[in-house]
């Protein structure tokens, strides 16, 4: 993992989608990947990340220790608080990484010091150590030895991961030809209880339910990508994981829907991309009311009525991700009074056919929503902005990139109304012109402004903002029409953490230089 304080960047191991391959095990655990989340910024690239990635507060490091890497050994008795003695060499992963120098330890170990050996596997040092490591470095160190990969193994270290399963690892070849389904006793140890399927068929999803320990107790999350799954494959998915559910909503209905899930029954996600072989019916058979987020994309099958069985069969809905090509208007009017009540985060991307009257059925259907995105929905103009800014005013993210009939009036609404909206994303937004950029500036609370590939921009729209105070994210990639001077400026934004310079014409070796220089805690992407 890297150091953000030396500047070192992130391994090759880790891409910029947020995938990482486990190696494959030898002990039969099979292999997979894993991706931890949704990153928070889209399209962003790879970057020295905070360390740990995946520490709770309860945990964080102490600032006077080291941060190890894979290519930067800690000395395990600096970890456990005492004093090195004198001729020790730092421990590292293998004999090849051992530090240029440095000497070998003494056989004789000094009175009272703890001998190496018993640092390397010392549980207690390892729990404090094993949180500075990516999920890629620690696959890695858990094949070091028994004891390593028993610490490791603990559910707290894979918190927010999600294993990726592609078709072809999920089986063993034997030697008379057969496949013999993959152990995934690994994935339990560890307490995964979601999953992401790539490629899976009707009877790859009955062998995963059949042969996860943890199936039974109700997988959390599943998502399934590029599979050829039909209605059965959804439905057989879809009662694996919410019999009990359904089970228990009876209860629930019998006495006057009044009690709450059991700790067990906790909430779940579910996303669907790329299965083109489902049908709508297959979306009414398999969905259950346990689902509070739901992810749906690149389904060719999926339309209004998919729309009007998420609305009726999921009263608990928080999350909706949707990339549908045929949902009209009619659908946003469906969601039910309690969805207006408990959704509050509605995506939908690349929806055509999605009108300014589609906008006025959602912003009376979910007013609570504090994230939206209209990317791509290429029919809604200003009067859908002005709809969603005076009916939506607890929205603290706003995507209207890729949305070409947007102007300047539209971020005068935004301006205007949006008090609380944290997150702006104008990518592609090619009528936007420095006007507009006048009236956001007078925005107290924007944090995160993405302004990629607006053409019309000029130096004059970013001196209005260089009073943004709040501004700590501003992404300018793309925009043609920025010179040196002008991009020079933003030197006055002494609170910025990130500022994204790619195919900038007037980004220049120099102009980063001279970023370096005055912008030291900004992270700079050129």
């Amino acid at each position: 993992m890297s150091n953000p304080r030396n500047g070192d960047t992130k391994p090759p191991c880790l891409p910029r989608n947020g995938l990482v391959k486990i190696p494959t095990q030898p002990n039969g655990l099979g292999s997979a990947s894993i991706t931890k989340g949704t990153p928070a910024v889209k399209n962003r690239l790879c970057q020295p990340s905070s360390v740990p990635a995946i520490l709770s507060p309860a945990l964080t490091p102490r600032s006077d220790l080291p941060i190890p890497s894979l290519a930067s050994p800690l000395s395990l008795a600096a970890l456990a608080g005492v004093s090195s003695p004198p001729g020790t060499s730092l421990v590292a992963l293998n004999s090849s990484e051992a530090i240029p120098g440095s000497e070998h330890p003494s056989p004789e170990r000094l009175p009272g010091s703890p001998s190496e050996r018993q640092l390397v596997v010392d549980e207690k040092i390892l729990n404090r150590l094993f949180w500075y490591f990516s999920a890629c470095e620690k696959c890695v160190l858990a094949q070091v030895c028994k004891a390593w990969r028993r610490v490791l193994y603990q559910p707290k270290f894979w918190v927010g991961l999600t294993p990726v399963l592609h078709t072809k690892e999920l089986y063993n070849i034997l030697p008379g030809g057969e496949k013999e389904f993959v152990s995934l006793q690994g994935f339990a140890v560890r307490g995964f209880d979601g999953f992401c399927l790539v490629g899976v068929s009707d009877l790859d999803i009955c062998e995963f339910i059949d042969n996860y320990p943890l199936s039974k107790k109700g997988v959390k999350s599943m998502s399934l990508k590029r599979s050829t799954i039909t209605d059965a494959g959804l439905e057989v998915g879809g009662l694996s994981t919410s019999k009990v559910a359904r089970d228990w909503e009876w209860v629930r209905c019998q006495k006057g829907g009044t009690m709450d899930y059991p700790e067990e029954m906790s909430p779940w996600m579910s996303l669907l991309s790329g299965c083109n072989d489902f049908t709508e019916a297959g979306l009414w058979s398999s969905l259950n009311a346990r689902i509070t987020a739901l992810s749906v994309s690149d389904c060719i099958n999926v339309a209004d009525d998919a729309i009007a069985a998420i609305s009726q069969l999921l009263p608990n809905l928080a999350e909706l991700n949707l990339q549908a090509y045929h949902v009209t208007d009619t659908a946003l009017a469906y969601f039910t009074a309690k969805q207006g009540y408990t959704t509050h985060t509605l995506r939908l991307n690349s929806c055509w056919e999605i009108t300014n009257h589609g906008v006025v059925n959602m912003v009376h259907s979910l007013p609570n929503l504090s994230v939206l995105s209209l990317s791509g929905c290429s029919k809604v103009t200003d009067d859908g902005v002005e709809l969603v800014a005076e009916n939506l005013r607890k929205l603290r993210s706003l995507d209207l990139s890729w949305c070409p009939r947007i102007t300047d009036m539209a971020l005068e609404y935004i301006a205007c109304d949006l008090h609380k909206l944290e997150e702006l994303v104008l990518d592609r937004c090619v009528r936007i012109t420095d006007t507009g950029l006048s009236y956001l500036s007078t925005m107290s609370s924007l944090r995160s402004l993405y302004l990629r590939w607006c053409c019309q921009v000029q130096d004059f729209g970013l001196k209005h903002l260089l009073g943004m105070g709040s501004l700590r994210l501003l992404s300018l990639a793309g925009c043609p029409l920025l010179t040196t001077t002008g991009l020079s400026g933003l030197v006055q934004l002494q609170e910025l953490e990130e500022l994204e310079l790619t195919n900038c014409p007037g980004a220049t070796p120099e102009l980063f230089k001279y970023f370096s220089q005055h912008l030291p805690c900004c992270m700079v992407i050129e």
